[in-house]
């Protein structure tokens, strides 16, 4: 009976100030479009500076023990590799290099912005080489060919056996390298550009340089990937590794990846922007339904000496609550969706299944938490008092 009359209540109120109440939801729906596009952000800033790196088929990564843990700062060369292969409990191990270039293809828009991607440099069949999802992998150190990943394709319309030019500056001249495409691999954004993966001597041959070496000097990479026997060997492998082997610092992918730079400064930024999102929802449904409550005190007076109970009372302005803010948090979710499926692909927002449906369920729950006040102040409504009949 009592469940029966105050969901009447509740919902006799909500539609004849239907007007009030959805302006309302549209406020929680617009508090709900900001809090999953910056969900969806945080995660395409993430993964935009991280892909590459986290999804390395190797449980380790080396770096130059000065570095503090920066990929492009990190400096270490081919003598390190043996050294790193023959520690106890290390299966595999391969060098990885980073740089960034411009490249040409067939097709290309002559008046358009030149586009620079990452040119990763890895040894074929080693950890650091991404698998292919079409074409072939790496065939050999020297290599003339690349694999590109699938946000070049996407962008560029290339294919596996194109050609594709490297523009790259060698001791202040540009110099051009046609590389075939041997192989495509799922998208392995790295620092934030889409790659292009090549040989490892191919790379050093290719990247920029500030001045021409004629090949004399000693062939150095960025960081090495080390695949382990067994991975919950970690921890001993890591010490192995630094006691045995001056001048280098180990870290586990995910340790490596946090480190790159920005990433924890755009994180935090982004979970504090959430955090105040979700703090003005609170203030904003506490604030609505206070004053919803003031206006009614005489309302719920009267209903209180009629014989109605505090659960009845109470009951009818929780679902008011819950009913408003999940109209609101419905019509965000549906707004998101919208203008996800019309954003360009060049925004890094990135929407996951569980990230959304965290970010509603948290969403949802800021209502009854915002009501909260509100909802004490009707079951302390004094009849008498409330009518003005009080002494």
């Amino acid at each position: 009976m009592t469940l029966s009359v105050s969901l009447f209540l509740a919902f006799k109120e909500l539609w004849r100030n239907r007007g009030r109440f959805f302006l309302v939801s549209l406020v929680i729906a617009l508090i709900t479009l900001l809090v999953i596009f910056l969900a969806g952000l945080g995660e395409g800033l993430a993964t935009a500076n991280k892909e590459y790196l986290s999804n390395l088929r190797g449980e380790l990564v080396v770096f130059q023990d000065q570095a503090n843990l920066s990929v492009l700062s990190s400096q270490l060369g081919r003598s390190n590799m043996n050294d790193i292969r023959r520690v106890q409990g290390v299966a595999d191990a391969g060098a990885i290099g980073a740089s960034s270039v411009f490249i040409e293809y067939p097709g290309q828009d002559p008046e358009a912005e030149p586009v620079s991607y990452s040119l990763v440099g890895v040894e074929p069949g080693r950890p650091g080489e991404p698998a292919v999802t079409s074409g072939q992998q790496l065939a050999g150190l020297r290599a003339n060919e690349v694999l590109i990943d699938q946000r070049v394709a996407d962008e560029t319309g290339l294919q596996v056996g194109d050609t594709l030019t490297v523009k790259s500056t060698q001791g202040g001249i540009d110099e051009f390298y046609p590389l075939t495409i041997a192989g495509i691999t799922a998208s392995q954004q790295y620092f934030f550009q889409a790659s292009i993966f090549a040989p490892l001597f191919t790379w050093d041959n290719i990247r920029p340089k500030p001045v021409i070496d004629g090949g004399q000097s000693e062939l150095t990479y960025n960081i090495v990937n080390v695949k382990l026997e067994n991975p919950a060997d970690e921890a001993e492998v890591i010490d192995r590794l630094q006691t045995q082997i001056s001048g280098i610092e180990v870290v586990n992918v995910v340790t490596a990846y946090e480190n790159s730079p920005g990433y924890a400064e755009q994180q935090s930024t982004l979970n504090t922007q959430r955090g105040f999102t979700l703090l003005i929802g609170v203030l904003v449904v506490g604030g609505f339904f206070q004053i919803q409550t003031l206006q009614k005190v005489g309302q719920v007076g009267m209903l209180k000496a009629l014989g109605a109970s505090n659960p009845l009372v109470a009951l009818a302005a929780t679902t008011q609550i819950v009913t408003t803010n999940l109209l609101g948090v419905l019509i965000g979710a549906l707004a998101t969706l919208l203008l996800a499926l019309g954003l360009p692909p060049n925004i890094p927002i990135i929407f996951t299944g569980p990230q959304v449906v965290i970010a509603i369920l948290t969403l949802l729950f800021i209502g009854p938490l915002g009501g909260l006040v509100s909802i004490r102040f009707l079951v302390r409504v004094e009849p008498l008092r409330a009518l003005g009949l009080a002494s």
